[in-house]
């Protein structure tokens, strides 16, 4: 599956259809970026670790290793581009190439220390990307094989490689997609921008050491130019609230059912209403406290691995499922359950039980 990228095609019409001020320069990367082509191209490494437990005794274990591999497309639209470092490379002085290369490892980390997956398959894939993707492209996708970063236009979006989020988000997909996929329209499909998010948010906390409390819950934080006036894409914290700015509007993002939006645009609003179910991760992580990748992540990763999980899910199925996956994991009476259930109501996909009838 490939993915649309991390910024939503609403964002960028309304940048494109700017006509005025000093973003004539974003006005036409979004219009090349809504237009330009995503194209595909088509080991398991280990990294081996000596100890001595006992004196005289040399003890050998392997674990996954990072295989990572940067290329550089020089600003054309294609895939791979120039092979620029590999794993055992030293770092180029490229900002971009770097930091893409360190956001992989980041997010490599992350799967394994959390869960114990080996990559995005879960089978020691490479890990490939791409940078330098056209001219002022204003996005980063995952095109079902690798990560691919345009540069940002400097008048609206600075650069994709600096955030975590955004790195891990779109490898995200990899692993949905991988787990059986989730049909990327209508509530499925938003599920499927949430998980992602879910994950982009919990790579970039397990990075920092944050606990749920420490976190500040937002996607693609400092990819904005300060000439922006917001902070990030979006907010899984409070959505709706990560940017307010004269020109390119405010985050239309809901964070309760009764804002749902009715659309036939981006695939029946898969990047718009993906803010309720990232809110209900929120409030449920929020509610157990601790390392978010703990418990609330790990009953969002065992949901979506178990291979029970319709391809067409809606917020309804998904949030049953999640439920189910805390009474196994820890008990039907347990506080994860407790927690859960209390995300999904916050957000209204399923009935508050606990509050009186009238």
């Amino acid at each position: 599956m490939m993915s649309p990228g991390i910024v939503p095609p609403y964002l960028l019409a309304r940048i494109a259809a700017v006509q005025e001020g000093g973003w004539a320069r974003a006005a036409d990367a979004a219009q090349r970026t809504l237009a330009a082509p995503r194209d595909y191209t088509p080991g398991v490494r280990t990294r081996l670790r000596l100890s001595i437990e006992e004196p005289g005794v040399l003890t050998a274990e392997t674990a996954p290793a990072h295989d990572r591999e940067i290329s550089d497309a020089q600003h054309r639209e294609v895939v791979p581009g120039v092979r620029v470092r590999g794993e055992d490379d030293k770092p180029t002085g490229d900002t971009a190439v770097d930091e893409a290369f360190d956001g992989l490892g980041a997010t490599f980390d992350f799967w394994w220390d959390a869960y114990a997956r080996d990559s995005i398959d879960g089978s020691g894939s490479a890990l490939l990307a791409t940078v330098h993707y056209g001219r002022d492209y204003d996005n980063a996708f995952w095109n079902g094989e690798r990560m691919v970063f345009g540069d940002g236009d400097d008048d609206v979006f600075s650069g994709f490689t600096g955030s975590l989020s955004v790195i891990a988000h779109e490898l995200a997909h990899g692993v949905v997609e991988d787990s059986g996929g989730l049909l990327y329209r209508n509530q499925s499909g938003a599920l499927n921008e949430s998980i992602a998010d879910v994950f982009g948010a919990l790579a970039e906390q397990h990075l920092a050491g944050h606990t749920a409390a420490q976190a500040s819950w937002l996607i693609g934080e400092g990819i904005f130019t300060e000439a922006v006036q917001g902070k990030a894409l979006r907010s899984m914290a409070a959505p709706g609230t990560a940017y307010d700015d004269d020109v390119l509007g405010k985050d239309p993002q809901p964070a309760h059912m009764r804002g749902f939006v009715q659309t036939r645009d981006d695939n029946g609003g898969v990047h718009i209403n993906s803010g309720i179910p990232n809110h209900a991760f929120y409030l449920a992580a929020t509610r157990l406290g601790g390392h978010a990748w703990e418990r609330a992540g790990l009953i969002w990763y065992r949901t979506l691995t178990s291979g029970k999980l319709p391809q067409t899910a809606d917020f309804v199925t998904f949030a049953r499922a999640t439920l189910a996956t805390a009474a196994a994991e820890y008990g039907e009476e347990s506080e994860e359950v407790d927690a859960v259930r209390a995300g999904w109501t916050g957000v209204g996909v399923i009935p508050d039980d606990t509050q009186p009838r009238s």
